[in-house]
């Protein structure tokens, strides 16, 4: 079985996250994506993210019409400051051995991975899909995955997927402006933040 990993903050999560992973789904023949909002990462600044529990449920509402994506509450249950080796480990132990991993990220993670907590480990841990268009130098993107392929015998595969020019920080941004996040957003999540009123500045 071949599962995808879609970590982050999620703060909230957009179209563009729904998109990429459906498109990285099928390129790769991926039997499902599991999505894992992030409690404590460790390289956010924690007073600028919206609680946990609103941010899953808004996960939860834009992935329950799909029947290959899941959320998983993974990284909640854990205190502390999270870190993907230790989810890559519960993922396997739960798992076990006959699931692969495919941890899909943004192409700046090959530059960024080795600044995480146990690359090493991580890298045994799944094979890294790297989305999106690389923002460095082409040459400079392409040694750097011979490098984490060298160094850390890491499995990487890249491939182009479609250029979704939304971000979360742009959709906090629109809506303490009173501006429309419609068709940024799944209309579920839409619906949510109004109802909750979200991300609205006192």
């Amino acid at each position: 079985m071949k599962i995808g990993i879609a970590g982050g903050t999620f703060n909230p999560i957009h179209l563009g996250h729904l998109i990429i992973a459906e498109y990285m789904k099928c390129k790769f023949f991926l039997d499902k994506v599991i999505f894992i909002p992030s409690n404590n990462p460790p390289h956010k600044d924690r007073n600028a993210i919206l609680d946990a529990t609103h941010r899953y449920e808004m996960v939860r509402l834009a992935t329950e019409s799909n029947p290959d994506f899941e959320v998983s509450d993974i990284e909640l249950q854990r205190e502390g400051v999270t870190y993907t080796v230790d989810t890559l480990e519960e993922l396997h132990s739960i798992y076990g051995n006959t699931v692969d991993f495919f941890f899909l990220s943004g192409a700046d993670v090959v530059f960024d991975i080795r600044n995480w907590r146990s690359p090493e480990k991580v890298l045994k841990l799944c094979t890294l899909i790297t989305t999106g268009r690389p923002t460095h130098n082409i040459a400079d993107f392409e040694s750097g995955v011979k490098e984490l392929v060298n160094k850390y015998n890491a499995r990487v595969l890249t491939a182009d997927s479609p250029l979704i020019d939304i971000s979360s920080t742009m959709i906090r941004d629109r809506i303490q402006k009173g501006l429309s996040i419609k068709y940024l957003v799944p209309e579920l999540v839409e619906q949510y933040i109004i109802n909750n009123k979200l991300y609205i500045r006192e």
